[in-house]
């Protein structure tokens, strides 16, 4: 059973996920927070194993409140909601931990779907989508990340992999473009993210635009 908080300043907005995600066999919402502040309490309260956390609030925003539980534990994933794909919140609140974003007017079924991906530990948002925000907001004077290692704690392999993954490549491209197996490509991958002490892809795009390993606009 996944169990879910919703965080939105909005109630008719958590009634509607609330009446979404209790028709789904394997979750349940045990709590709703109606700003960040709140939710981060509750987050570290009720240790659910996923926040649905509404990027914009008043007083603390999701980006904080991210910020405030992926700081208090790395078992809680935070999966961000925003009304806009290139909402200038959102690249602050990747970088402050939350494992994805997603439009507010996404399908129930693929907001479930989303869900279980997130709470088994995976990030949700296609590479290319954040790969588009980053181009547009890395450097905005966001602290950059700062992994347990560097790139040179990478092998070769490791770096090429890194940076496939940052350009938007799935495991099966890259697998594809690298002359590997998928199960290969994994474990490089789970390498890369041990190495550099990064909680998932997305953070691992984050890390290749910001210590130059891949340069916005190319291709």
């Amino acid at each position: 059973m996944i169990r879910v908080l919703l965080a939105d300043d909005q109630a008719l907005v958590r009634t509607g996920f609330r009446m979404i995600l209790d028709n789904a066999d394997d979750m349940r919402v045990i709590g709703e927070a109606g700003d960040g502040a709140q939710a981060a309490r509750l987050a570290l309260d009720l240790r659910p194993d996923l926040v649905l956390m509404d990027v914009r609030m008043p007083e603390v925003d999701g980006v904080e409140a991210t910020r405030r539980i992926c700081a208090g534990t790395d078992r809680i994933r935070v999966l961000i909601l925003t009304t806009f794909d290139l909402d200038e919140y959102v690249y602050a609140a990747l970088h402050a931990g939350a494992s994805g974003f997603l439009l507010k007017d996404t399908l129930a079924a693929d907001l479930l779907s989303a869900i279980r991906v997130v709470a088994r530990g995976d990030a949700v948002v296609a590479p290319s989508v954040t790969r588009r925000l980053l181009e547009r907001y890395v450097g905005i004077g966001v602290a950059p990340l700062t992994p347990a290692a560097g790139l040179d704690a990478l092998t070769e392999r490791e770096r090429e992999v890194l940076s496939l993954i940052a350009r938007g490549l799935s495991n099966i491209e890259i697998a594809e473009c690298l002359f590997l197996s998928e199960g290969t490509v994994k474990t490089h991958v789970s390498r890369v993210l041990a190495k550099l002490g990064l909680r998932d892809r997305v953070q691992a795009v984050v890390y290749a635009y910001e210590s130059g390993l891949v340069r916005t606009g190319a291709t």
